[in-house]
């Protein structure tokens, strides 16, 4: 018979295996030639977060964020064999399991265009999936005006595609127009 708690638990299987499938072709991405940004200049003028500039998209960089998701994955999944071992199950308790991973999509501080698509934190969006992108400059009115002085003058470029859209934070007027320029060259 089919009953919500099997209902529960084919959901939530299907999110974490979402997840964790997410984060492998992430991993997978990393390994490709990265188009932009390649210099220390160009990766210093973007930032996943106002305060920090992302980091080069290598293995080596996110040693730590890696493990992290990666420890958080098999805790998850620890604890839901415990609730299934203990059933110790209601609808609260698949909740909190997921909650963690509403906070973990910028674990990886990456920003990268590849020639499938762009990278950023644990998420890839491949071009054809995106359907626009903007940039709104930051000012006194805007959520991240305060946190830094380069980011006061700089831009969010937002990101709208099929699933959540995705923003950045561009520094720079080069970096915005240098940007512009490659993901015009692959978004049609």
């Amino acid at each position: 018979m089919f009953t919500l708690k099997l209902f529960l638990d084919i959901v939530f299987l299907i999110i974490i295996a979402y997840l964790s499938i997410q984060f492998v072709y992430v991993l997978i991405k990393m390994k490709q030639q990265i188009i932009y940004p390649v210099t220390n200049e160009e990766l210093s003028s973007i930032r996943i977060h106002p305060e920090k500039p992302v980091d080069a998209p290598t293995y080596s960089k996110h040693k730590l964020g890696i493990t992290f998701y990666s420890a958080m994955i098999l805790f998850v999944l620890i604890v839901y064999f415990l609730g299934l071992y203990f059933d110790i199950f209601n609808f609260s308790f698949y909740i909190l399991l997921i909650l963690p991973f509403t906070y973990l999509h910028n674990v990886l501080n990456v920003f990268a265009l590849t020639k499938d698509g762009i990278l950023i934190g644990v998420r890839f969006i491949a071009w054809n999936k995106i359907k626009s992108f903007d940039f709104i400059p930051i000012d006194i009115n805007h959520k991240y005006y305060g946190f830094s002085k380069e980011a006061n003058n700089g831009y969010e470029l937002k990101v709208r595609s099929n699933g959540m859209p995705i923003s950045c934070i561009i520094t720079s007027e080069k970096m915005k127009e240098n940007l512009t320029n490659q993901v015009n060259e692959y978004v049609k």
